[in-house]
């Protein structure tokens, strides 16, 4: 059984999904929590896993917490994600930055990031992928992506953390555009983010960690024929720098039939999350 269920910290609620998973040994139930949802005024229906999108249990929790605020955050972000895809594809950098700009008059950039940008580039690579829109137009939104994520840097103010953080990906991926919103909002953070986001030989990457001593290095993977690539990398890492915690994250990810990494795997999680995960990596 999967339900939501809220925490109290100081005035706000915050939301989980959760589900309970039988213990036949103990002969009890424990709950494991399948997804942080935020803040509980700042949830909408987009957050939930599509597998629970329509479940009218978890829908009407969810309502109750703020059933108009939600309606017109819902609306928002749809309209916002129409408009996103159509500037995007249309290489129309002016517009998109007007999108973000009055996106966050109501939410935040790690909400822009999370329900917008995200799942407008998961639409355009599906699209590409079944030949809706052209190689072309996919390469024209991506790079007017890219750019859209260094104007909102350049537009946050960031604070200092000593935390240091590597971003990565393995031989032969092309897709960086997660490494850059990565940075972009660990930045904002205060995090000092090291951003390869290109594809280079495995050893220049195990030269830099040597040099440079990252606290935690993040492998980014968006293409599911790079998974094994991912694992040799991941692999080399953990060997040569043992103790350095591994994440690995990004779209490759989502699946449901995952091979197995030498770190952690970051699955279906909001850019908030990951501030806290890194601390405790």
């Amino acid at each position: 059984m999967v339900y939501i269920r809220a925490k109290k910290v100081k005035s706000d609620q915050y939301l989980y999904l959760v589900k309970s998973v039988w213990n036949s040994e103990k002969n009890t139930s424990k709950q494991e929590i399948v997804k942080y949802l935020g803040k509980a005024s700042e949830v909408v229906k987009d957050d939930l896993p599509k597998e629970y999108r329509n479940d009218p249990k978890i829908l009407s929790v969810l309502a109750s917490h703020n059933p108009k605020d939600i309606k017109k955050r819902e609306e928002a972000t749809k309209k916002s994600k129409q408009q996103l895809y159509k500037k995007l594809t249309e290489g129309n950098i002016e517009e998109c930055v007007k999108i973000y700009e009055e996106y966050i008059k109501i939410f935040n950039s790690s909400d822009f990031f999370d329900r917008i940008l995200k799942q407008v580039m998961y639409k355009i690579g599906e699209d590409w992928a079944s030949g809706k829109i052209s190689i072309a137009t996919e390469h024209v939104a991506s790079n007017i992506a890219q750019t859209l994520v260094k104007i909102i840097m350049d537009k946050v103010s960031v604070t200092k953390n000593k935390k240091k953080i590597l971003l990565c990906v393995p031989v032969g991926e092309e897709h960086h555009l997660g490494c850059d919103v990565l940075e972009t909002y660990l930045s904002i953070k205060g995090f000092k983010v090291y951003n390869i986001g290109t594809s280079i030989p495995t050893e220049s990457i195990l030269e830099f960690i040597g040099n440079n001593k990252p606290d935690i290095v993040f492998v980014s993977i968006t293409l599911d024929d790079n998974l094994t690539a991912g694992q040799r990398l991941v692999k080399k890492i953990k060997n040569e720098y043992e103790k350095t915690p591994i994440l690995i994250g990004g779209y490759a990810l989502q699946s449901e039939q995952i091979p197995k990494f030498e770190g952690k795997i970051i699955k279906d999680v909001g850019l908030e999350e990951i501030p806290k995960i890194i601390r405790t990596a």
